[in-house]
């Protein structure tokens, strides 16, 4: 086989391992084991940090490596290295001594797909260095001119291609090339001794080129400084419980944290979900419809296939208010009695995966956005979200608004800065009142985190109208 200009020629070298060698080891490895697999990787990233009107960090790294993982049961072995070797490899294999002899069939390999989600070109090569900061520069200085009230600019643009192979002991073998890119923009804003911060993110499974252009950038820069400029008028948050109109796109953050990490099949086979044994009941209003679509093209949570070589698809989750799915690994999936969704993911090659979200939203619905609005006398709008603290078992949440204003008869009213929603997923799904018609995914910006182990992810959902949410506010 001629890997000369094969992506895979990072995983494979002559002095080091071959395909046929790797099916060979990772067969001799997992013969007694129920199902696992060999997992190759080599990834290349790079990250610029433009701060204060100058570069200050350019950052380039390789790595690569294998997880070798056998599972008999519930019991998983799981071990890796960054020496893509047979000797590192058989070395790797005596952890596998382990586990219990499998008493059962062995799992079936997962299915095939010819699907390409994204391009397998390199992003990172295909745009020379000075370019990319030259654009970080002029992002800076465009930013700055925009208004005189702007203090600080930060830009940051980053990248990474991975190339991954899976080998199972079955001799299914299965491999993706997977891009990745992001530019991120935040402004400080400053008027009467008074700072504000605002931020506008963007990212996926593409080349860079599409950043490179003035209008995505330029967009970016209007929607950080509107946020900031925003929020330099903002008032102090009012307390209590109060109807909520959560916007479109980003806020189905809330929904990922709350809702989604609660229907993952890990947390449901153990019983510590809030979620657990309800498939068939009623678990949110009417109309609310969540899916996790991992096959969505070049979005950030987007897979041609999961860590495990399961093609991703779109997962109805909770259908018209009835939960009817979880989402899941081969491992959970095989232990609850249903098919893999496409949703085993691991960080890197040196993690386990395990049941992770994709892109997770809640479908749109009928009503108009604007109608959604009037139907309130007093609440707020919350139209973006920063970092928030979620406990798995209970839904239980808290979520801080970074862009957010008080609704007054029907209308958009002040600004206000320091409002955090508080409650619990589940009980929060019940509470939607009015479902709009304007349902957008996040714009490439997310991060999931779980286990130790963090992937990119995408949200969404439609305005949603919630009635009686506990709003934590600042105001005396």
């Amino acid at each position: 086989m001629t890997l000369s200009a094969d992506p895979r020629r990072f995983l494979y070298r002559a002095d080091a391992l071959d395909p046929d060698s790797a099916k060979r080891l990772t067969a001799e490895a997992l013969a007694s084991c129920d199902d696992g697999e060999l997992y190759l990787q080599y990834t290349a990233s790079e990250s610029f940090a433009f701060d204060d009107g100058r570069l200050k960090t350019a950052d380039f790294n390789t790595q690569a490596g294998f997880g070798l993982r056998g599972v008999s049961g519930e019991t998983t072995a799981f071990a890796h290295a960054n020496d893509i070797s047979e000797a590192a490899i058989r070395r790797a294999a005596e952890t596998m001594s382990v586990l219990d002899p499998a008493r059962g069939a062995r799992a079936a390999p997962p299915r095939r797909t010819n699907a390409t989600l994204y391009t397998d070109s390199d992003p990172l090569s295909a745009i020379p260095f000075a370019r990319k900061v030259a654009l970080c520069q002029q992002i800076d200085a465009a930013a700055r001119a925009r208004d005189p009230r702007v203090a600080q600019v930060s830009v940051s643009l980053a990248g990474s291609w991975s190339v991954i192979e899976i080998v199972r002991p079955d001799g299914f073998v299965a491999h993706d090339v997977r891009p990745l890119v992001r530019l991120n923009v935040s402004i400080i804003a400053e008027q009467n001794g008074r700072r504000e911060a605002g931020f506008h993110g963007l990212g996926g499974r593409y080349l860079y080129d599409n950043m490179f252009e003035p209008a995505v950038w330029n967009r970016a820069i209007d929607l950080a400084l509107d946020m900031a400029l925003v929020n330099l008028e903002s008032v102090a948050a009012p307390a209590g419980e109060m109807t909520v109109v959560l916007g479109n796109g980003w806020p189905g953050v809330l929904l990922h944290e709350a809702i989604g990490h609660g229907l993952e099949g890990d947390f449901n086979r153990k019983g510590t979900s809030a979620f657990s044994g309800r498939i068939g009941e009623r678990v949110a209003a009417p109309g609310v419809t969540v899916v996790d679509d991992g096959s969505l093209g070049e979005r950030r949570g987007s897979l041609s296939i999961d860590d495990e070589g399961t093609p991703t698809q779109c997962n109805t989750l909770i259908q018209d208010g009835v939960l009817v799915g979880y989402i899941q690994d081969r491992l959970n999936a095989r232990l609850m009695g249903v098919e893999p969704t496409g949703n085993g993911r691991r960080e890197s090659f040196a993690h386990a995966p395990m049941p992770r979200m994709t892109n997770t939203f809640m479908l749109a619905g009928k009503d108009d956005p604007r109608e959604i609005l009037s139907r309130v006398t007093n609440g707020i709008y919350a139209k973006s979200f920063g970092g928030g603290q979620v406990d798995i078992t209970s839904g239980k949440f808290v979520f801080s608004c970074t862009e957010a204003y008080k609704i007054e008869n029907g209308r958009l009213a002040a600004p206000i800065k320091g409002a955090t929603l508080i409650g619990d997923g589940p009980t929060v799904l019940t509470k939607v009142a009015a479902i709009g018609n304007d349902m957008e995914l996040d714009e490439g910006i997310g991060v999931c985190g779980k286990g130790g182990q963090s992937v990119p992810a995408g949200v969404g959902q439609p305005t949603l109208l919630v009635e009686g949410l506990t709003v934590g506010g600042t105001a005396a």
